[in-house]
């Protein structure tokens, strides 16, 4: 489904991604853990080249870049193919829920208005906004602009779904709502990497996890058995933190 192969990418002198390989499959719920600075977020914008790697192949299906060579053409097509949630929502101001996320459609997509409104409302009514279809952003709380944000990305019905911290902005009162929803695309097979901090949502939803750390992935694995048994000694100690002593997360 999607695979990234030696991806690199420094800022100025500071090198962010030290030749990243991620493999993941359909229906696969990959979690990307690690402490600030790992880089695990701009892992997570290369693969649409919201931040461009330095080096690096993506595949995506059929489709295969070299990221020094992508064109915008190849850029496109991979986008199409992916919707990104983000953390801060990402929503256009002056335009309602609906409008926002038919905005995938009928611009990126060109999809006819009639065909994306009707999508756009089944996204809403999906994630629990059946009631805010006019409402702007600024009329919604955090947690309804976020679930904005992934009606849109569900709306264009993409091969992988990517959550950059999709609960860091919430109030933690919030917070589970959107694990919710999160949850129930999992259950449908939706394919997603979560970049996240949420350690007991990861053990329970991800079927795979990955621990990043200083621009590498230091170790991965099935959720179960990374919880239960982390090898690496850089993992354990940053799991101490969450870990109780039945290997279940507190």
């Amino acid at each position: 489904m999607l695979e990234l192969k030696n991806i690199h990418k420094a800022f100025g002198k500071n090198e962010v991604l030290k030749g990243v390989d991620l493999k993941v499959n359909k229906g696969d719920v990959v979690a990307i853990l690690g402490p600030s600075g790992s880089g695990k977020t701009t892992l997570l914008r290369t693969i649409t080249f919201l931040e461009k790697a330095d080096q690096g192949e993506i595949v995506l299906k059929d489709l295969n870049l070299d990221v020094q060579k992508a064109t915008k053409k190849d850029i496109t097509k991979l986008r199409k193919k992916t919707a990104f949630v983000f953390q801060n929502y990402g929503l256009f101001l002056n335009k309602t829920a609906l409008q926002n996320v038919m905005e995938g459609l009928t611009i990126a997509r060109k999809v006819p208005r009639a065909e994306a409104e009707k999508r756009a409302k089944e996204a809403l009514d999906k994630v629990g906004l059946s009631d805010r279809y006019d409402y702007y952003p600024s009329q919604l709380s955090g947690g309804q602009q976020q679930r904005v944000g992934i009606a849109r990305a569900i709306a264009v019905n993409p091969d992988v779904i990517l959550f950059d911290e999709p609960t860091s902005a919430l109030d933690p009162e919030l917070v589970s709502g959107i694990l919710d929803i999160i949850r129930s695309l999992a259950k449908e097979g939706s394919t997603m990497v979560v970049v996240t901090h949420e350690m007991a949502f990861a053990q329970d939803v991800a079927t795979h996890v990955v621990f990043m750390d200083g621009g590498v992935i230091v170790e991965e694995g099935s959720s179960h058995e990374f919880f239960s048994h982390p090898k690496e000694e850089r993992t354990k100690q940053f799991f101490s933190r969450f870990i109780s002593t039945d290997n279940y997360i507190i």
